[in-house]
């Protein structure tokens, strides 16, 4: 399609009379170059969902073991059995560790890990319900779709018999991960697991059903086209109109060092941003677009609230699956102060929430802009 004033100007209309966007639609928007409009095609539904607000809550990771046996090749966290820094925890070290990063006002504890060849599946209930005795005022939020397929491998259980495990250990929502590119043709090359499409849905739906709210993620800026991330987030919105069971949608930029896949240049702001507004577009059923600045850096997180983000995470503290692809130079940590100043300095309202999206407290808004400029002010890099 030649993209011009005509198609633009057909968009704009569909967008502002809140018409669901057609695949076609998709990939045409991906085709344009015009960012500040794609910015305020996007910003002007970010803000009807949403207002001014941008959510953060105080969480910390918790990464059980890193041994793995798939060897996806996006993957720079995994190692493999007797590697040099493997590690796998026992509950009482991951319970230790627990407490340690225990905080004021520290909200959820996010939980991925490595597909371990002989950690046995009570491992995980065990875990979860020790870490409930310790932190009960914390949600654990836990386990990839992918995790789950592999339960049902190791246990012989149904993912419904191990969801309600889970649950009854404490469980408040899965992550979103797993997901990467569902697109058969992509996926083969990278991912080096039994969990597809198929299967990943097949567990979120359950979740849904059983109550729980997830995330689902797209991992993009790597072999796949514009096309790829358009049927992504289209299988997802079909499932959203299924169950009304995601609350997020969280695109993660492919970060390319000890990986495969380290020959790829990661994916330029602009592309960053466009896909950040692309998405929002596309995804009309979902409340939220996550922008999590561990994988964008905090300028861009900055900016991607102005492509349809309104969420900025948490304060995180060592991302290891990231961070072990070293080069970016993001921080391991943002205090909530941090964030406050973050997301106030983009001209945005800080509301604190909790894993389902309760708003926990909302925080004075930003100076007027031309407050601000009367004194100088702090440049985050």
């Amino acid at each position: 399609m030649a993209w011009n004033a005509v198609r633009k100007a057909e968009l704009t209309e569909k967008i502002a009379q809140g018409e669901r966007l057609t695949r076609q639609d998709g990939e045409d928007l991906y085709d344009c170059d015009d960012l500040a409009w794609l910015g305020a095609q996007a910003h002007g539904v970010r803000t009807a969902k949403n207002g001014d607000a941008v959510f953060f809550n105080v969480n910390r990771h918790l990464n059980l073991t890193n041994v793995c046996r798939a060897s996806c090749a996006y993957c720079s966290f995994e190692r493999k059995p007797g590697a040099k820094d493997a590690y796998t925890m026992r509950v009482e070290e991951a319970v230790a560790l627990a407490l340690a990063m225990k905080d004021d006002g520290l909200t959820e504890l996010h939980i991925v890990n490595g597909l371990h060849p002989t950690l046995p599946w009570k491992y995980y209930p065990r875990v979860l319900r020790e870490l409930k005795a310790v932190l009960p005022g914390v949600a654990l939020k836990a386990f990839t779709a992918t995790e789950v397929h592999y339960f049902e491998e190791i246990s012989g259980l149904s993912a419904s018999e191990i969801l309600d495990e889970l649950i009854d250990a404490g469980l408040e929502s899965l992550t979103g991960g797993g997901a990467e590119i569902f697109d058969w043709e992509v996926r083969k090359q990278i991912v080096d697991h039994n969990t597809h499409w198929e299967d990943w849905s097949r567990i979120h739906r359950l979740a849904h059903q059983k109550g729980l709210k997830t995330p689902a993620t797209m991992l993009y800026g790597h072999i796949e086209e514009p096309r790829h991330r358009v049927d992504h987030v289209l299988r997802l919105r079909e499932l959203q109109d299924e169950t009304g069971g995601f609350q997020v949608f969280i695109p993660l930029r492919f970060h390319n060092d000890n990986n495969r896949l380290s020959h790829l240049k990661m994916a330029a702001p602009a592309d960053v941003l466009k896909t950040f507004a692309v998405s929002r577009l596309m995804l009309d059923n979902f409340p939220h677009v996550k922008v999590f600045w561990v994988m964008h850096g905090l300028s861009t997180s900055q900016l991607a609230l102005n492509y349809g983000a309104d969420d900025m995470d948490g304060s995180v503290v060592e991302y290891k699956i990231t961070h072990d692809a070293d080069g970016f130079g993001t921080p391991d940590k943002l205090t909530r102060d941090n964030l406050l100043e973050l997301i106030r300095d983009a001209g945005f309202q800080p509301k604190e929430r909790n894993t389902r999206y309760e708003v926990i407290r909302e925080y004075e808004p930003p100076v007027p802009l031309a407050q601000r400029r009367s004194e100088p002010q702090a440049v985050w890099a």
